[in-house]
């Protein structure tokens, strides 16, 4: 049922202000609802007294619960938050359904971040981001959140964190949300800071593992190349594992598009272009013909003196 200020006595000291649209017949006016409009109305007049108080805060909510996309509401109810030194684990509280009623809106998750800096602790962070992934397991917002709080409270060597990522790839091995916040944990959020010898082997054997389950998911694929390359190891070093996928000496027991991607680059860098131009040959033809012009564009590199392909 509509909801409307005009006969309220809480709100009879207030005059709403009218939208202006800078002329009086408008070419292209939005068609607003009435109780959106009058909502609107009093909460910019509020704005221009610059009141601040809990009724404000019913307001703003009552305008987000019809369009939960207006970021000037979303820092209004921020600043009210702050002046009348509200209860900011009562602000999660209400947080936590809106959010689930609007899995994509940006505003509510930069609320959400100013909240949760304010309180200083990520506690039931966790709990709430396992609730909305399962709505939506590769959320960007969510995601991004996540990182923010990694960021914020120094969880990159948490084990706790790195045993969620696991659980998250375990779920899907596909996943690249997942695989993408198990690098910036381990590499992407440092700064350009090496990692240990322990971590790279840790994480070699980790993505060796996740292809075996799936040959054939790029993920974990991106994942290997991307440790050995932050590491400085020669991409040969992977050149045995890739040959368990794609044998070309046997063209039937291929089993993976990527590994052939891979043993491409090995050998060119390798300077062996005769076999880097098979596995190019074999993608184009056989394996992956769809991008076969792109295939075929990385065997003219090899024709380039000192271009890899």
């Amino acid at each position: 049922m509509p909801k409307y200020y005009h006969d309220d006595p809480a709100w009879s000291d207030i005059d709403p202000l009218p939208q202006d649209d800078g002329t009086l017949h408008p070419l292209a006016a939005i068609a607003y609802t009435e109780e959106y409009s009058e909502a609107m109305g009093y909460l910019r007049a509020v704005m221009a007294k610059n009141e601040f108080s809990e009724r404000v805060l019913g307001l703003t909510e009552h305008i987000i619960s019809m369009n939960p996309a207006h970021y000037t509401v979303w820092l209004y109810r921020a600043k009210t938050l702050s002046q009348i030194n509200a209860s900011l684990r009562d602000e999660i509280a209400w947080l936590n359904p809106t959010a689930l009623k609007h899995l994509k809106n940006y505003q509510i998750w930069h609320h959400r971040q100013t909240i949760i800096d304010a309180l200083d602790s990520p506690d039931g962070e966790a709990d709430f981001i396992a609730t909305m992934l399962e709505q939506d397991a590769k959320n960007y917002h969510v995601w991004s959140y996540r990182q923010w709080l990694v960021k914020r409270f120094g969880l990159f060597d948490d084990e706790e964190e790195l045993r969620w990522t696991e659980s998250m790839i375990e779920s899907d091995v596909r996943n690249n949300s997942a695989w993408n916040h198990r690098w910036f944990l381990v590499v992407g959020g440092r700064d350009g800071q090496a990692i240990g010898e322990d971590v790279v082997a840790r994480e070699i054997d980790y993505a060796k593992r996740a292809v075996r389950k799936a040959p054939q998911n790029q993920c974990p694929w991106n994942y290997l190349k991307g440790i050995v390359r932050h590491a400085q190891l020669p991409i040969s070093t992977l050149k045995d594992f890739a040959l368990e996928f794609a044998d070309m000496r046997r063209p039937d027991d291929i089993y993976s598009s990527h590994a052939l991607d891979l043993l491409a680059d090995i050998y060119a860098e390798q300077e062996s272009k005769e076999e880097a131009e098979r596995a190019l040959h074999l993608l184009a033809t056989r394996f992956d013909p769809i991008r076969a012009h792109y295939w075929n564009y990385r065997k003219s590199l090899l024709e380039q003196a000192g271009t890899a392909a």
